[in-house]
């Protein structure tokens, strides 16, 4: 990646376009400007047969301008730094700040263009993009743009800490890590995955650093003869662990708690059928609410709940079945 920083003190992450993709997005240009410019002399001629040989080289002149020169122009303003060459690159032409172009860094990039693409064939434009840190040609540096590839390589897996050694696994398990703040813990990540990237005198530095930092956080030094980074590999193996049964600890629990309720009240209660059965006559629409006789084997006598529930007799003498 390229250092590039905004005039905010911002580091962008853009990755300069080098000579060989420059090349082929500007041999993909050249051939459909040359076909555009050789399709437009040919109805130029044709058209302008019957003129003096003045009128015919001032429409040479301005043809070329227009098409070699003006064309350029207009497209990379257009679509902001995408011309046809450069789109099927994957690069495109932006400001030193990163920001789009505009027309006026066109309109540079195309004049000096004229002088170190059109008329030295590219010489002077490959000479100084070898030269340049950043790949840039003349009309770059004067127009102050820079061109950036658009279409970089994606990472080869997600960025996690390495595993510890089988050894150090469950080691620290009696270790305090509640006063470690989330600052440390971002810096020991971070220094994980990228630990294999660094100069091996500065990961081995940096690695000290950090687990002096980790042990004076949690009142306890590191074992003797454990490297340091494996070391923090461990520590940050054990606070995953951690967070990882505290979360399965917090699903068990809200899932007791969610069905003790109906477990401690036991089976819904069922409501006993109730059946109108006819009693005294002392109205016309006089009933008798009583529940509905228990299935029993026929030869069994009624219960004294159930004697208690009939209804009673009537002043004739005579009582209704139960």
């Amino acid at each position: 990646m390229s250092g590039l920083v905004t005039g905010d003190a911002v580091v962008l992450g853009l990755q300069p376009a080098r000579l060989p993709s420059r090349a082929l997005a500007l041999a993909i240009d050249l051939v459909v400007v040359w076909a555009a410019y050789l399709m437009v002399s040919i109805g130029l001629a044709v058209a302008t047969a019957s003129l003096d040989e003045a009128a015919v080289m001032a429409v040479s002149i301005a043809s070329f301008l227009l098409v070699l020169v003006g064309a350029p122009i207009a497209v990379e303003t257009l679509s902001h730094g995408r011309s046809l060459g450069k789109l099927a690159c994957g690069l495109r032409v932006v400001r030193d700040d990163g920001g789009p172009i505009r027309f006026r860094h066109a309109l540079v990039r195309g004049a000096m263009g004229v002088v170190e693409v059109l008329f030295s064939f590219g010489v002077i434009a490959c000479i100084a993009s070898l030269v340049s840190a950043r790949g840039r040609r003349v009309g770059d540096v004067f127009a102050g743009t820079l061109v950036v590839r658009e279409r970089v390589p994606a990472a080869r897996g997600p960025m996690v800490p390495p595993p510890p050694p089988p050894w150090l696994v469950g080691r620290f398990g009696g270790l305090d890590l509640s006063g470690v703040p989330d600052t440390l813990w971002l810096a020991i990540r971070q220094y994980l995955t990228r630990m294999k990237q660094l100069d091996p005198a500065v990961s081995w530095s940096m690695a000290q650093r950090l687990a002096g930092d980790l042990a004076a956080r949690t009142g306890t030094p590191a074992p003797e003869g454990v490297p340091p980074a494996a070391y923090l590999a461990a520590v940050v193996n054990e606070r995953q662990a951690r967070d990882a049964r505290r979360a399965f600890a917090a699903a068990t629990s809200g899932t007791a708690s969610s069905s003790a309720p109906a477990a401690a009240f036991g089976p819904a209660p069922v409501a006993e059928a109730v059946m109108p059965v006819a009693g005294p006559a002392t109205g016309p629409d006089s009933t008798t609410a009583h529940p509905a006789p228990a299935p029993h084997p026929p030869q069994a006598e009624p219960s004294a709940d159930l004697a208690d529930v009939r209804p009673p007799a009537s002043p004739s003498g005579f009582a209704p079945p139960a």
